[in-house]
Parts: C-alpha cells; sequence; structure tokens
C-alpha cells in the first residue's frame, strides 16, 4: 500500500481521491487539515453535477478503500439527501457534495490556510 515511503494518511487520500475520480468526481482536492484539527489528518473534497453520480462515488471511494486496505468508514452521513455524504474513517474524512452544495459551504475557503496535497501522478492522469 506505501508510495515510496509516504505517510499511510497520505497514501490512503491519494486512494480515495483517485477512486473519485475514476467516477468522474470534479475539483478533487485533499487537504492536510491534521495540525489544525489533532483528530483528523485529511480532507478529501470532491463534487458532482447530480445525486446519482455523488452516491456512486460514495460507493467507488468505500470500495476501493476496502479493497486496498482494509478500511471501512466508522460513520457516513448524509447519503438519504445525497447533497453532503461525509465518509468518516476517522483520521481521514472524504466529503462528497453536489456541486451547488459544495459551492455555498465553501470549506476550501474555510480552511485555505492548510496545505494541499497533491494526489494525480503522471502514472494516474494516463490511465
Amino acid at each position: 500500500m506505501k508510495e515510496t515511503g509516504e505517510k499511510e494518511i497520505v497514501v490512503r487520500s491519494r486512494i480515495a481521491a483517485r477512486a473519485a475520480d475514476a467516477k468522474k468526481a470534479q475539483d478533487i482536492v485533499i487537504l492536510d487539515v491534521g495540525e489544525i484539527m489533532g483528530i483528523v489528518e485529511s480532507f478529501v473534497i470532491a463534487s458532482a453535477p447530480n445525486t446519482r453520480l455523488v452516491r456512486a462515488i460514495v460507493d467507488e471511494v468505500e470500495h476501493e478503500l476496502f479493497a486496498r486496505t482494509g478500511d471501512k468508514p466508522r460513520a457516513v452521513e448524509g447519503l438519504r439527501d445525497a447533497s453532503w455524504v461525509l465518509l468518516d474513517y476517522g483520521d481521514l474524512v472524504v466529503h462528497v457534495f453536489l456541486t451547488e452544495t459544495r459551492e455555498y459551504y465553501d470549506l476550501e475557503r474555510l480552511w485555505s490556510d492548510v496545505a494541499r496535497v497533491s494526489w494525480a501522478d503522471s502514472a494516474t492522469a494516463a490511465s
């Protein structure tokens, strides 16, 4: 599971981001919130234009994280409405938004002072 000696949380965050990308999520970002939050290390944020795609992205993230790491979310919130679904993996939280809901809450602005972690490399972009 490790990618060239990187921290486990970074590897898991990238798995989630790439899984979201595989289902055509938009504007995917990984935020390193660990120094500010303490209990959560990383946010993965993605969006989709409709609830069907939000659910497909959530399913793919859950599937890939379990298949590659054995991790299951501690909690899943918002799936019924599917305008903002939160997958809580403890130190990793994945947010999948409807596009307009993401614009309204604007988490990137709220967390603008934290580092962003790159997730798309040349091997991933080529596939």
